[in-house]
C-alpha cells in the first residue's frame, strides 16, 4: 500500500500564507506526476497544481500568481506554497501521485481553512 503523507493544513486569515507537503515513496517521485487537489463542500474535486517528472507546471487559473508547486528529489516531496489565501480557497487538499496506465495514489487530505 502506497501512502502519500500530507502535512501543513490549518486555519489562516484572509491574505494569509500556508505552506502544504507532501512525502511519497522514491519509487513514486521519481517517475510520475505530483499534484494537489482540492474538495471544497458541496464542490466536486478540482485539480490545483500539478507538477510533472519531466514537463512544466500547471496551474487552476483561480490559483495561478498565488500558489506555486515545487518538489524536492533528496526529500522526496513535493509542496505546495499558497499565498494570498482567499476563503474561496477554503477545502480538504489532496496529495496525488499519478502516471498514466501505471498508477494513480491518493493522501488522506489536509484541512485549510481561510477565514478571519
Amino acid at each position: 500500500q502506497v501512502q502519500l503523507v500530507e502535512s501543513g493544513g490549518g486555519l489562516v486569515q484572509p491574505g494569509g500564507s500556508l505552506r502544504l507537503s507532501c512525502a511519497a515513496p522514491r519509487s513514486i517521485f521519481s517517475h510520475g506526476a505530483m499534484g494537489w487537489h482540492r474538495q471544497a463542500p458541496g464542490k466536486e474535486r478540482e485539480l490545483v497544481a500539478v507538477i510533472p517528472s519531466d514537463a512544466d507546471t500547471n496551474y487552476a487559473d483561480s490559483v495561478k500568481g498565488r500558489f506555486t508547486i515545487s518538489r524536492d528529489g533528496a526529500k522526496n516531496t513535493v509542496y505546495l506554497q499558497m499565498n494570498s489565501l482567499k476563503p474561496e480557497d477554503t477545502a480538504v487538499y489532496y496529495c496525488n501521485a499519478y502516471k498514466p496506465d501505471e498508477y494513480d495514489y491518493w493522501g488522506q487530505g489536509t484541512q485549510v481553512t481561510v477565514s478571519s
